[in-house]
């Protein structure tokens, strides 16, 4: 039992394990979709679940407490990093933040575009077009994280930079064009929160508690305003101070992601997946996948991905904008621009908002986890063949023809 723990523990402390979790519990949710479970699995994700104080009341079935509820932390996490990484990090001055910015914008271009491409003349679907534009932080950087030392480390905050970033565009383009009817004395309540939250900032309050507290009520309002409810998380953590009492003290806003991190990674994430990944493929056929949407999805997250963020790279680095990150060669930057393609969590996140029926919400997970698993294998191949080659004394042929071509 002691050896079974200990490994637990030495698992649990692998910077890749986050993305391996994700990946079981999406083929969890298939299994489960896929066998006697089926029932099993629909029904608990579909129980309702009430709470209610005095005229207040929030009822939704459990898989909407997970994506609305539980989803509004990682969205509060993701606001910390960005926040962080903005004041302290790898965006805090122009010359670094230059490459990942202008890769990341054509990483969210690329895909959009090739989905609208596949799906003009299906009018039903075009509302996914942000779908394929989203990069799954945790998925993408555990697979280049399996890849260890092959690698540059430079690779890592390279990719780490562009999905901050990407997650970023994810969040305003769920708060402009994935909002549903507004109530305005629900926008109101929120705003008078948030303003607590820049007042209790702005007079250099450091407790946690309070912080909390206003959050959670600007979530009730968000949820009840039409606005989707994860944002409320964003606006919370961009609230919390990133200074501490003195130079040696850790920050409210670093302790706070510290903290929640492996919740997040190892809780909330996963339970998400396995809420969201299952679909049925009984009598799926090739023309499935062909179809508009999942074509669209997949298209947009294999082809869409890589094109934008290496072109933009591409671009960025010959007009002197930026430099290539420190040790990688351009078939490195070919090989991460293929993982960025890895959407799952955010892309299935972003389906849920773009489509309620049932037959279009599994089109649109067939569409992610295909995308998803070509964009990985096709990542980790280039990596592997750019190291193997680099190792062996020579550019191989993968990064000779990209040298040729973008000398």
């Amino acid at each position: 039992m002691p050896l079974i723990v200990s490994r637990i523990q030495t698992f649990l402390r692998l910077e890749s394990s986050a993305g391996i979790l994700l990946m079981l519990a999406a083929l969890l949710a298939l299994i489960a979709s896929n066998s006697m479970l089926q029932h099993a699995y629909l029904s608990l994700f579909s129980t309702p679940v009430e709470v209610k104080i005095g005229a207040l009341e929030i009822a939704k079935p459990l898989i909407l407490w997970v994506n609305d509820g539980l989803m509004a932390i990682f969205f509060f996490l993701i606001g910390l990093e960005i926040k962080r990484e903005i004041l302290q990090g790898e965006l805090s001055s122009l010359d670094k933040a230059t490459l990942p910015v202008m890769a990341a914008i054509g990483g969210m271009a690329g895909p959009a575009l090739v989905f609208v491409a596949i799906n003009a003349s299906s009018p039903a679907t075009l509302n996914g077009w942000a779908i394929p534009a989203a990069t799954d932080i945790a998925f993408a950087l555990g697979v280049l994280l399996l890849l260890g030392s092959r690698v540059p480390a430079s690779l890592k905050v390279f990719l780490l930079a562009i999905a901050i970033i990407d997650d970023l565009g994810a969040i305003a383009i769920i708060a402009l064009f994935y909002t549903a009817d507004l109530s305005l004395t629900a926008l109101s309540l929120a705003g008078l929160g948030i303003g607590g939250l820049i007042a209790l900032n702005r007079m250099g309050v450091k407790a946690i508690t309070p912080y909390v507290l206003i959050g959670l009520f600007v979530w009730v309002c968000v949820l009840k305003s039409g606005v989707h409810a994860t944002l409320a998380g964003v606006v919370t953590a961009l609230a919390i101070p990133i200074n501490g009492h003195h130079a040696q003290s850790q920050s409210p806003l670093h302790r706070i992601e510290h903290g929640l991190h492996p919740w997040v990674a190892f809780g909330i994430l996963p339970l998400f997946a396995f809420a969201n990944a299952g679909v049925s493929l009984a009598g799926v056929s090739l023309s499935d996948f062909l179809a508009p949407l999942p074509l669209g999805i997949a298209a947009g997250l294999v082809l869409g991905k890589q094109l934008g963020v290496f072109g933009a790279t591409f671009l960025a680095v010959k007009a002197g904008l930026a430099k290539r990150p420190a040790g990688a060669n351009w078939a490195h930057i070919y090989g991460i621009a293929c993982l960025t393609g890895i959407g799952f969590t955010m892309s299935l996140f972003i389906g849920t908002l773009a489509f309620s029926d049932a037959a279009l919400l599994d089109q649109v997970r067939l569409g992610v986890l295909g995308g998803s698993l070509l964009s990985a294998l096709l990542g980790v191949a280039i990596l592997m063949a750019a190291s193997y080659f680099e190792q062996r004394g020579t550019t191989g042929p993968v990064n000779q023809t990209l040298t040729r071509e973008l000398r």
